[in-house]
């Protein structure tokens, strides 16, 4: 049974709308900080990417669009191999996958994207996204340069902030009532950029020297193959995490908007969203569980809220104070919840494989997750210069590839071949 939507006056949408901001905000600003994209254009796209979803869906699909965690180590590892322009290209290309990803699920139905990326190639991807992230982590929260190359705050003043972080953020997740419970990652930045100010570790003088009103500083995408193969095969992940927020959202609200407006639509919407956030200098959209969680809670299913949430991001984007503050962040507050975070991408993919029930007995099963852990997380690369594949772009390609290519069915099943191990 569909759940009607509520008409209600201006203001309530409007006070509805800046609290779904403020449950996603946590984790929308946390990516581009990562990353070293600013903050301010992270807003800015994530309002314009909702809008532009809006308006491909025909407003009927209540979700909110920012960051995507999966993209992480790709942009990682192609910012410092080719720059950040040719990333946004890449983020460009990311989206363009969405949209061709809606044209075969319109043509073919969406049991084509189940087909070609089954449990057993999407988990151990998502795997290894989160656990090829780890050391990153712990450097961060020990004080130190996401790739070590540097101590930038004391060892023992950084483990303060950052297990003080991380303590916040576990306790709210776990021990949270209501709407605090959406917001862990906000109180862990809030609590641990309060004794980062009592330890003074934080650079003022920069928020003291922005302006309160300034243009976000968008940058133009440049198009290198060698930063679009980092982020071709990444997208096949988050496609997945889109069609599960999609369905959960709609689980919620008790409607199927698999059907109305249709996967291809909420695809399209994404890929357009991604593509124009790249060709503004910010990270890919994705679907924001946390929202959907808030949505759940509150009842409101009316997708003008997000409507607000997005004209309020929008508006954020342009207070230079606010950007500024943001960025004057240290690296600490972030490394302990990152700890977190990354972690908890791991487990999504440690689900997936459980709830899924995939019998990794089955050699082919086994084989297919192995090989795709190790090369993620290892670090394997394929070729060199502009055509380089490496982390994991080259693992979702080698699962896809050996799923494709293993024999399955009964026969294999019966029989698989011994593996020494």
């Amino acid at each position: 049974m569909q759940s009607p939507v509520v008409t209600e006056p201006l203001w309530r949408q409007a006070l509805a709308g800046a609290q779904m901001l403020f449950v996603a905000f946590g984790a929308l600003v946390l990516m581009p900080l990562i990353t070293g994209m600013d903050p301010n254009v992270a807003l800015f796209t994530a309002g314009l990417g909702t809008l532009l979803f809006q308006l491909v869906t025909g407003r009927q699909v209540p979700v909110f669009l920012a960051s995507s965690f999966a993209f992480i180590a790709p942009i990682l590892a192609a910012k410092s191999s080719f720059g950040m322009p040719a990333v946004l290209g890449g983020i460009v290309a990311a989206g363009v996958v969405y949209m061709l990803l809606s044209a075969a699920v319109h043509l073919k139905g969406s049991g084509f994207i189940d087909r070609l990326l089954p449990p057993v190639v999407i988990a151990p991807v998502i795997i290894c996204i989160g656990l090829a992230l780890s050391p990153t982590a712990v450097n961060m929260a020990m004080g130190k340069a996401g790739d070590a190359s540097a101590q930038l705050v004391p060892y023992n003043t950084a483990m303060i902030i950052s297990m003080s972080a991380l303590v916040s953020t576990v306790l709210v997740a776990a021990l949270g009532k209501g709407l605090f419970r959406l917001v862990p990652i906000l109180v862990g930045i809030i609590v641990g950029y309060g004794l980062s100010l009592g330890f003074g570790i934080v650079d003022t003088a920069a928020i003291n020297a922005a302006p309160w009103v300034a243009l976000p500083q968008f940058m133009a995408p440049e198009f290198h193959w060698g930063a679009i193969l980092y982020m071709l095969p990444v997208a096949l992940a988050p496609a997945i995490e889109h069609i599960g927020g999609v369905v959960a959202v709609g689980n919620v609200t008790g409607q199927n908007y698999i059907k109305r407006p249709g996967l291809h639509r909420t695809l399209l919407g994404d890929g357009i969203a991604t593509s124009a956030a790249g060709m503004l200098g910010g990270p890919p959209n994705t679907t924001y569980s946390e929202v959907t969680g808030a949505v759940m809670l509150t009842r409101n299913f009316n997708p003008k809220v997000m409507t607000w949430a997005a004209v309020f991001a929008v508006v954020l984007a342009f207070i230079g104070k606010f950007g500024a503050a943001l960025q004057s962040i240290p690296v600490p507050v972030m490394g302990g919840i990152l700890c977190l975070l990354f972690g908890s991408i791991a487990v999504v993919g440690l689900n997936t494989l459980i709830r899924n029930q995939v019998d990794l007995s089955e050699a082919r099963s086994l084989i297919i997750v192995s090989v795709t852990l190790v090369f993620g997380i290892g670090g394997m690369v394929l070729g060199n210069g502009e055509f380089a594949l490496s982390g994991i772009s080259l693992c979702a390609l080698v699962a896809m590839l050996l799923n494709l290519v293993l024999p399955g069915g009964n026969a294999w099943r019966k029989s698989p071949p011994s593996l020494d191990i």
